[in-house]
């Protein structure tokens, strides 16, 4: 997985992004200038803020997206990622929480009947089946010990206790 690069403001005290736009580093802070008149704040590890913040700066067309990548040493495709985010969906975007997946198939209804059924000897794929389950999801709760299934008794088996006895 390659490794993301963050904004590298810990050398920089300050720079510029463009000739009219620049920003500044002090006590933890990174405020954004146009000119002389401050536009915007953040902490300096607010990743977010960041993005936000500079992706709108591109969009409302201050700046190029080369000019971020350049200033604050940002790859270039983390900076395309958060302009079509700001795009697609504003501020908010930033701010929401990641979706997640769907509901979960494996209730606790559906984990009781499953573990009845393996329980009476009934064979995987044939649980499967008669619950509408997938193979692969069942044998993941098996592997993940969500469910149990009975060992079963083999000739192997039986001929070993015997020796054993």
């Amino acid at each position: 997985m390659p490794q993301e690069l963050l904004p590298q403001f810990s050398d920089a005290r300050e720079g510029n992004i463009t000739d009219l736009l620049s920003f500044q580093k002090q006590e933890e802070m990174i405020y954004y200038f146009h000119g002389s008149f401050p536009i915007f704040c953040h902490a300096e590890g607010d990743e977010k803020s960041f993005r936000m913040f500079t992706s709108q700066l591109v969009v409302n067309g201050n700046c190029r997206q080369v000019d971020i990548i350049r200033a604050f040493g940002v790859s270039a495709i983390s900076v395309k990622r958060s302009v079509k985010k700001y795009r697609e969906g504003g501020t908010a975007a930033f701010y929401t929480p990641p979706r997640t997946r769907g509901a979960n198939v494996l209730t606790k209804e559906v984990l009781k009947q499953t573990q009845d059924l393996l329980s009476a000897g009934v064979g995987r794929a044939e649980v499967a089946k008669q619950l509408g389950l997938k193979p692969d999801t069942l044998s993941k709760a098996i592997r993940s010990g969500r469910l149990v299934e009975p060992v079963k008794k083999t000739k192997k088996t039986e001929a070993a206790k015997a020796n054993e006895a």
